[in-house]
């Protein structure tokens, strides 16, 4: 399996804008945007996605989805029935599909107060008709949509607070409809795809461990726990964060408290091939979710305004780190 890698793109929310960023290969240090969106008035965006083409984005409020393009018109939009006035604790989320046709949509309807179970919506990205849909059997907060790099799959991660969990993976089916399979775990939570596709990161809920998964099974393939990295598992956790920085290298974040009550973070390295987790190195992280590993050996911080800053190399490499 040897995806066609397209560069990977984000996108930040600020000054009632959504900035788009572009991962390429020359570009290093604070991102300058490469395409910029203004939402409708009043919207308050809580998530977003740009396309590959940076022509499109679609954003989610509380209560909507809207696709625009790059100029500010609205090329569709979609109501989440009936309005929700609950302000707190649900967070819909979303994403395009690998070849930018389809948006998929996380709706969190059970904590909106909707009288009903969350939904996962597959719409057209160009008419906004709805292609697909799974009822999920989950009362989430929020999920985070992981797009699988060769196959077009799609991961959603359905967080559920202290009740854990659940992992759910779209594919097309024959017939063109989407097909949903969930995974038999509530207890582990998705932290990245490989970049090669082959596996996938997961951190217990408990975070006791980290474990990579064959795709798109799931078999488990390397489990690591506290101890495997040479800290006390009753001072210690896994935090659920870290990813792939390449096929080969995983990154995995460690955590706990000093005698002084102050918290602290590791960063570790892991070859996946042979599961040998390698010492830590000296670089102290205060943010343990502010540094993302892209899977082509360099990484995102973000400078004191919040800006995102690409480096290049392996983050935890002594002197490596400002």
């Amino acid at each position: 399996m040897v995806p066609v890698r397209q560069p990977k793109m984000i996108t930040r929310h600020r000054d009632g804008r959504i900035s788009a960023y572009v991962m390429d290969s020359g570009a290093f240090g604070a991102l300058e945007p490469a395409a910029v969106f203004r939402p409708q008035p009043g919207d308050e965006v809580v998530a977003s996605a740009v396309r590959a083409d940076l022509e499109r984005v679609v954003y989610a409020t509380l209560n909507r989805v809207v696709c625009l393009t790059r100029v500010g018109d609205v090329v569709w939009a979609s109501d989440f029935e009936p309005h929700s006035d609950v302000r707190l604790g649900h967070r819909p989320g979303c994403a395009f599909s690998l070849d930018g046709r389809k948006v998929w949509v996380y709706r969190p309807d059970a904590m909106a107060g909707r009288e009903r179970g969350d939904q996962w919506v597959a719409y057209d990205a160009d008419s906004g008709a709805v292609v697909g849909r799974r009822e999920l059997e989950t009362v989430g907060h929020g999920a985070e949509h992981h797009v699988h790099p060769a196959d077009g799959s799609v991961y959603l991660d359905i967080g559920e607070g202290q009740d854990g969990s659940v992992i759910v993976r779209a594919t097309a089916g024959a017939d063109g409809e989407p097909e949903f399979v969930t995974y038999p775990w509530s207890d582990r939570i998705l932290i990245d795809l490989a970049p090669d596709g082959r596996q996938f990161m997961t951190v217990d809920h408990g975070q006791a461990d980290v474990a990579f998964h064959e795709h798109p099974s799931g078999d488990v393939v390397l489990t690591l726990d506290v101890e495997a990295f040479g800290y006390d598992p009753e001072e210690t956790f896994v935090e659920w964060g870290g990813g792939y920085l390449s096929p080969e290298l995983a990154a995995v974040t460690l955590g706990g408290e000093t005698e002084d009550g102050d918290e602290w973070f590791r960063c570790h390295l892991v070859d996946v091939r042979t599961g040998a987790p390698a010492d830590e190195a000296g670089a102290e992280v205060t943010d343990p979710y502010g540094l993302v590993p892209l899977g082509d050996g360099t990484w995102l911080t973000a400078d004191p305004d919040g800006h995102p800053v690409r480096r290049p190399g392996a983050p935890w490499a002594p002197g490596s780190v400002d």
